[in-house]
């Protein structure tokens, strides 16, 4: 069968950047940080006291205050940006077949703040029987968010959630584009969200040593490729886009801001938390996506990496990129844009495939900011775009990102040509 043509139509940002699509842009083009000490609890007694938190953002400029109680931060944030994403795109509601649009939204834990508060909740009570709120479960849940969306636009097609750790949201990505390609829809609201800035939270990833304790400096502290990383900075918010199949966005004249053009996604097969050494699930889905599209490792002009400042991640990307590409990736723009961001864990993918499509849509490829020292045991002759955004054409642009488990999803996006 002939497959359909698959395009981004809209965005949706409730970042650490910024609380709009154009704050995030502009934050990621001009080397911002957004790490600053926690607010969201006392993290005094933390190893970590430091995070990529929200900035002004209040629920109930979105929802009455009965409503916002039904809702995990985790699923505030996905309809929030949303509901950006579906202005941003232009799309009358009434003129949908909400039987040919679906929502598949990703996030790699869900309500853990709710779960933290009522489980807390619960071992300082002596209530008998135990009391628990009637809304626990629905606002735990990580698939309760795409339903959320789901009801709000009456979006009747495929409506699940992606939990692959910190490539959900990628994961959604690829699945949404390929029920369009198939024909099985022709509109997805696709994207992630996470709320994870809380004492479980922290304090789970500080048991791993995953997440860095420069609480000192916490502008400087997420180090993609820097010799003296870490760990990564915990973020949070959410990110959605508007896949479409093209034929329906060219008939609703819609304002198309990039072509998707190709996914893949392998398993390391390795370990639980660790990435393999050489990188090879990472080869496997770059290279699964690359052939999606029917290019060449050589057609690739700019790669957004999953970068997220740990010690072992940060060595096994780069081999990766070499192992494939070869010579050709010398000449490739690489950045890492958790360095402004943060690691927004499930939502990850989404922000990353947001700054990647405006990276092809407008040849600017923001920095990799953080950089101090160079790691010996990392290939330094590569291009990681340090400190400053550069100016450059991108018709073709991967966006890397992988999870705990050994789940790895590769999205490729182009220039869109008519």
């Amino acid at each position: 069968m002939e497959l359909k043509r698959v395009v981004i139509t809209g965005f949706g940002a409730l970042t650490p950047l910024g609380n709009t699509v154009d704050e995030l842009w502009n934050g990621l083009i001009n080397g911002v940080s957004s790490a600053a000490t926690i607010t969201n609890f006392d993290a005094t007694d933390f190893k970590t006291q430091i995070a990529c938190e929200l900035k002004n953002f209040n629920p109930l400029d979105f929802f009455d205050r009965k409503e916002a109680r039904k809702y995990d931060p985790y699923a505030q944030f996905a309809l929030v940006a949303a509901d950006e994403a579906i202005r941003n795109s232009g799309l009358d509601l009434e003129k949908v077949n909400g039987d040919r649009a679906g929502v598949i939204w990703a996030s790699g834990i869900g309500g853990l703040i709710t779960f933290t508060e009522q489980i807390s909740d619960y071992a300082r009570s002596d209530r008998n029987p135990p009391r628990f709120n009637p809304f626990f479960i629905p606002k735990m849940i990580a698939d309760i968010a795409a339903g959320h969306i789901s009801i709000k636009y009456g979006f009747r097609g495929p409506n699940y959630a992606t939990v692959s750790a910190c490539a959900s949201s990628a994961n959604a990505l690829v699945d949404a584009y390929n029920y369009i390609r198939l024909n099985k829809a022709d509109i997805f609201i696709t994207g992630g969200s996470e709320a994870a800035i809380c004492e479980s939270g922290i304090g789970g990833f500080n048991a791993m040593h995953a997440i860095s304790t420069r609480n000192d400096d916490p502008k400087t502290a997420s180090r993609p490729f820097d010799k003296d990383r870490d760990g990564f900075i915990l973020g949070e918010g959410g990110c959605g886009l508007i896949f479409e199949e093209l034929e329906h966005a060219l008939n609703r004249g819609a304002n198309i801001i990039a072509e998707v053009a190709g996914g893949g996604l392998s398993g390391d097969a390795y370990h639980m938390t660790a990435p393999h050494p050489e990188g090879l699930g990472a080869i496997n889905s770059m290279r699964a996506a690359i052939e999606d599209a029917g290019l060449k490792p050589e057609d690739i002009d700019h790669i957004n990496t999953h970068g997220t400042s740990t010690p072992v991640g940060d060595i096994a990307e780069p081999k990766a990129i070499v192992s494939l590409f070869g010579d050709h990736a010398y000449k490739i723009n690489i950045n890492s844009t958790k360095s402004m961001t943060g690691h927004m864990l499930g939502a990850a993918g989404a922000i990353e495939a947001i700054a990647t499509a405006l990276t092809v849509q407008n040849d600017i490829i923001p920095p990799t900011i953080n950089h101090f020292t160079d790691d010996p045991d990392i290939d330094n002759k590569l291009n990681f775009t340090y400190h400053k955004a550069v100016k450059r054409v991108v018709n073709y642009a991967l966006s890397n990102t992988f999870g705990f488990g050994g789940h790895n999803a590769s999205i490729l996006l182009k220039k869109f040509i008519g």
